[in-house]
């Protein structure tokens, strides 16, 4: 592709809607669901762009509509969780990859399915150890791995979910986290020289459709049962841990 609307590197009009369209709906599915908003819009991403363009594209944008939906929700954050998972984050754009690079991906994959479905129906585990201690790892656990893969919602989720008594409190907790993930990460890139100048149209474009994304999200989510969000999110969940496995399964070529 050689197009470049409004300077966007192999991006034509119509896809440069259709991804804008496509931030609006990330945006609303990830307060209504809780998660997984950012994992789809990345999948979508991937389909017209590199890595190494895709993954700091997709983490500024989600940084963009993350820090929104926080200052908006910020009343509802469980802010003793933000501390411990900065230290986390710093530490682990500091170390960078080198824990994960040497796995298998397939092994990654499927170990990170079984992992999120275990906590997922078991939240009693995602409240192991001191509540400072445990999001302190998982801030650290979460940035390293974000680095490679972007979108890591999958893995917070289900430990949100389990310090959070009102869907309110998991959805403005998660925005908070991911939000504190997503600037670590920025920093990691930076600081090796990425720069993403000629995609900022696009990036704009799509931050301020997520925005306006969350504050539909917002006052659906303010109409909800609170065991209808928590039921939808475990399925939500629950199917984005069978395709982990399943893709572990398919590059191991056990099915």
């Amino acid at each position: 592709m050689e197009t470049a609307f409004l300077g966007t590197p192999d991006t034509s009009p119509w896809l440069f809607s259709g991804l804008v369209v496509a931030s609006f709906f990330a945006s609303y599915f990830s307060i209504v669901a809780g998660t997984a908003g950012g994992l789809m819009l990345l999948v979508l991403m991937a389909s017209f762009y590199p890595p190494a363009v895709l993954i700091p594209m997709h983490t500024l944008i989600q940084l963009g509509s993350g820090i929104s939906r926080s200052f908006s929700m910020w009343e509802w954050v469980l802010k003793r969780t933000l501390l411990p998972f900065t230290l986390g984050c710093i530490a682990g754009a500091a170390l960078g990859g080198y824990i994960f690079i040497s796995l298998p991906p397939a092994l990654l994959m499927g170990g990170l399915g079984l992992f999120v479905m275990l906590i997922t129906w078991a939240p009693q585990l995602g409240r192991f150890g001191p509540e400072r201690g445990r999001f302190a790892l998982l801030g650290f656990g979460v940035t390293v791995l974000g680095v490679f893969v972007s979108a890591t919602g999958t893995i917070v989720g289900p430990f949100v979910a389990s310090a959070s008594p009102d869907r309110r409190n998991h959805v403005a907790t998660m925005s908070s986290l991911m939000a504190i993930t997503h600037i670590a990460k920025m920093g990691a890139f930076l600081w090796i020289g990425f720069t993403l100048g000629a995609y900022v149209p696009l990036i704009a474009a799509m931050i301020a459709s997520g925005i306006l994304g969350n504050w539909y999200g917002e006052h659906t989510l303010s109409r909800m049962r609170e065991d209808w969000f928590r039921t939808g999110f475990k399925v939500v969940m629950t199917l984005l841990a069978l395709r982990l496995i399943w893709v572990a399964l398919k590059e191991m070529q056990l099915v």
